[in-house]
């Protein structure tokens, strides 16, 4: 096994393939697959991953691998063949999924560390390079004449670790630990013949001999109140030892998570629980639809599985959507199963994602709780998959590579031989469809497990507040409820619906809008800097006081942003307290949680914000759920903005009257004859899914069909067009009789980054060789996107269309 096979770290499609490298004598019987190498490419020195190790090879000259950089691979087999899957899938380049694999620690520029984790005796040699040392620079190792076997040998039993360190910042966290170097009595001694100026000495001594075990240095200096100064000078005369110690760091030490224990099922719950633990029980492989009402007691299933799942020895991977990674989404996972939960999403810093990372590649851990990419978490003996709030779209990647989680679980879940469970209270039409094809099980919960009904739906047509001379934000029902709930000393949600709508600048007397010179779209306002700025190219400028166009002075603000609300408010209804979530307020660390945790603790009246306080919150003292702008996602140009508009209205009321007190919703509408307002205020999943389903089959939408967007962006207009009629022609010329292809014509936002953009979309039902076909269709225009003149996007499920 002389020869190893590798994916270099060259994203092009020339370089999408395997090169073989010869494994250098000290390298032998301890390069695998899944581990990273440095390799020479060309005149460049390049981080590779090994997919394969062989005896020979074709090629009558091959270079030698230069490095090794792990000493344990950190991709396993099974994800090995998941990222051929994946990128098969979407039309990726094996690198680009490889990568997305890792946490980015494992992405950058490193050195590395060899790292002594016990007082175990060592081989001479090893002993030697130590030299009393905790750990030492990896390239002493290369150096020296010891064999990479040993030091495998070593790591695999616990003795040694490696340490990465990326570009001199130190990914992983030590603190300095003191311990006492003699024993009780010979400490005694030393305290009696200290001289009596040196009390600061002889206070940290007896410490010590009080407490004869390791103690971390910050810790001891507080106790003692003593200085950095004290420890050095006792350190020199050898009564103490310091030493370096790594801790893993806890994104959740500082909390307090209360256990919690396993609850009754309800005659409900049981019913749903039954199938998905007789697949458990026989190593079933089926992927389960629960579709329960908001409050009717999901995660209490999931966390019930997860339990069998533990007591059998194997793992769980638990995804929820990034915004509903709340404390309390977490605490539910933590406080039952402790620290065997691993949290991996994007709010951490990317040293706790290392860290994290590690303790399941180590084994350490036995469920992942995260967004997204906590689908590829390096575990080897899966039991359970759990998607909550199935239908969202976050769990669809939007760049390279676009891959759905739901596909990866499905695909994982086949290896492993186990269930996946797809929850929600309104799942996807796509999800729905196939559970009632029996592609998957469908498990229904109707009730809420406190037997609360759903609360009341309003709908308020905001049409007759403007006949009525009301031109506030706040139509007079709200006004009215709202008053109600402050007199009452209940708190209030109150949702600006977004989504494709923002503030943006406009002269009143010529109409002209603000845009961004480099893409064609409306630049938006910030408040809060005074700066308009483009969200697509992050290009920005000062708000102009007079108009560009016809110097008018008249410019106005136009669209409702969170913080107009705010300013409403505080307006209308002074005495209210009120928190802010959006953008803005939760851009810093840990602030998602901050206010979260003022609104549970009654420090606020009114919760305001946009559509990431829609779901998994769950607050005793909410009455009364507001929508201010229900419609604004209906006007966008996308065929699921219907169902988005139904799930998002269904997952907020949802969000009032979940324990003792009764709920009321209200919804603001310019479209109250909407069928996705009309269902979502009577909780009707049913009927929405019956008419919206007529309308996809009518317009030949998915679930009906398939969809493939090709996006080219070019900063020549003429070129862009003229690739996009090319495409449309080769591919008009191959697929099917049925098979639909339209275009060429102008993405929703015709130009980003000073490129013209052209989309052309297929329509099909069977088209089992298309995968191949755009393939092909990549390589005839690989010059152009090489040399990047050109940019071609294909995404095999696209979830926007802009």
């Amino acid at each position: 096994m002389n020869i190893a096979s590798v994916i270099v770290d060259v994203p092009s499609s020339s370089t999408n393939q395997t090169f073989d490298y010869c494994i250098p004598e000290q390298f032998q019987g301890v390069i695998q697959k899944g581990m990273r190498v440095i390799v020479p490419f060309g005149p460049r020195k390049i981080m590779g991953f090994v997919t394969g190790v062989k005896d020979g090879t074709s090629l009558s000259k091959v270079k030698d691998i230069i490095d090794v950089l792990d000493i344990t691979p950190v991709l396993t087999d099974e994800l090995l063949s998941l990222s051929r899957w994946v990128s098969e899938k979407t039309l990726s380049l094996s690198i680009t999924v490889l990568q997305t694999m890792l946490p980015q620690v494992l992405k950058s520029q490193y050195s590395k560390d060899l790292v002594r984790e016990t007082e175990a005796e060592l081989p001479d040699e090893l002993e030697a390079l130590f030299a009393s040392r905790e750990s030492i620079d990896f390239d002493e190792v290369g150096k020296s004449t010891i064999s990479y076997r040993i030091i495998k040998n070593h790591i695999d039993s616990g003795d040694l670790s490696v340490s990465y360190h990326v570009q001199s910042r130190i990914t992983k966290k030590y603190q300095t630990m003191v311990v006492p170097s003699k024993s009780p009595i010979q400490l005694e001694e030393e305290i009696m013949s200290l001289p009596k100026n040196a009390s600061k000495q002889k206070q940290l001594l007896t410490y010590l001999a009080d407490n004869q075990s390791e103690i971390d240095k910050k810790q001891l200096l507080q106790e003692t109140n003593t200085s950095v100064q004290t420890v050095k000078a006792i350190e020199e005369k050898g009564i103490i030892k310091t030493y370096k110690k790594e801790v893993f760091r806890d994104p959740y030490k500082d909390q307090y998570i209360e256990p919690t224990f396993p609850l009754n099922l309800t005659k409900e719950q049981a019913q749903a629980m039954e199938p998905i633990k007789y697949s458990l029980d026989n190593h079933i492989n089926e992927t389960f639809l629960l579709h329960g009402v908001t409050g009717s007691g999901k995660t209490e299933i999931y966390l019930q599985a997860i339990q069998q799942v533990i007591e059998e020895g194997k793992e769980a991977i638990v995804l929820v959507p990034e915004i509903s990674l709340t404390p309390q989404m977490v605490n539910r996972f933590k406080g039952r199963f402790g620290s065997k939960v691993a949290v991996m999403h994007s709010g951490l810093s990317s040293g706790e994602k290392y860290d994290e990372w590690r303790k399941i590649h180590r084994q350490e851990v036995q469920v992942v709780v995260g967004a997204r990419s906590a689908i590829f978490a390096p575990f080897e003996n899966l039991g359970i998959i759990i998607i909550d709030e199935e239908h969202e779209t976050t769990y669809k990647q939007e760049d390279q590579p676009r891959y759905h989680a739901r596909d990866v679980a499905i695909e994982r879940a086949a290896y492993h031989q186990c269930p996946v469970v797809l929850g929600s209270a309104t799942p996807s039409l796509e999800s729905f469809a196939r559970a009632s094809k029996n592609v998957y099980t469908l498990l229904t919960l109707q009730e809420r497990t406190n037997h609360q009904t759903m609360p009341k739906v309003e709908i308020v047509d905001m049409r007759n507040e403007l006949h009525a001379g009301n031109r506030s934000m706040f139509s007079r029902p709200l006004m009215e409820q709202m008053d109600e709930r402050l007199r009452r000393g209940e708190q209030i949600v109150l949702l600006l619906n977004r989504r494709g709508y923002s503030t943006f600048v406009m002269c009143r007397d010529c109409g002209h809008v603000c845009e961004c010179p480099h893409c064609d779209i409306a630049l938006t306002y910030h408040k809060n800097t005074q700066r308009l700025k483009c969200h697509y190219c992050s290009y920005e400028q000062s708000v102009p006081q007079t108009c560009p166009e016809c110097e008018s002075d008249l410019i106005r603000y136009f669209g409702t942003g969170t913080q107009k609300v705010e300013e409403a408010l505080a307006k209308q209804i002074p005495e209210a307290r009120v928190i802010r979530m959006d953008v803005d307020t939760t851009r810093r660390k840990g602030s998602h949680e901050k206010l979260l945790r003022q609104f549970s603790e009654k420090k606020a009246d009114i919760l305001l914000g946009t559509q990431m306080i829609a779901k998994g919150l769950d607050f005793a003292n909410v009455t009364l759920v507001g929508v201010l702008s229900a419609d604004s996602m209906l006007h966008i140009p996308d065929f699921r903005s219907s169902e988005r508009t139904f799930q998002l209205l269904t997952q907020v009321s949802g969000r009032a009257g979940r324990h003792e007190l009764p709920g009321e919703v209200i919804v603001q509408t310019y479209t109250p004859e909407h069928y996705s307002i009309e269902f979502a205020s009577v909780y009707d999943y049913d009927n929405f899914y019956r008419k919206e389903m007529a309308m996809r089959k009518a317009f030949q939408y998915p679930p009906y069909v398939f969809l493939g967007l090709i996006t080219v962006a070019h900063e020549n207009h003429a070129r862009a067009i003229q690739v996009t009629q090319e495409i449309v022609q080769m591919l008009s010329n191959i697929v099917e009789e049925r098979t639909t292809v339209l275009g060429p014509t102008p993405s929703p936002v015709p130009r980003i980054k000073d490129r013209y953009r052209y989309q052309c979309m297929i329509k099909y039902k069977n088209e089992p060789n298309l995968h191949e076909y755009l393939g092909h269709i990549q390589d005839h225009f690989s010059d152009e996107i090489r040399k990047q003149q050109m940019q071609l996007t294909i995404d095999m499920q696209p979830y926007y269309m802009m």
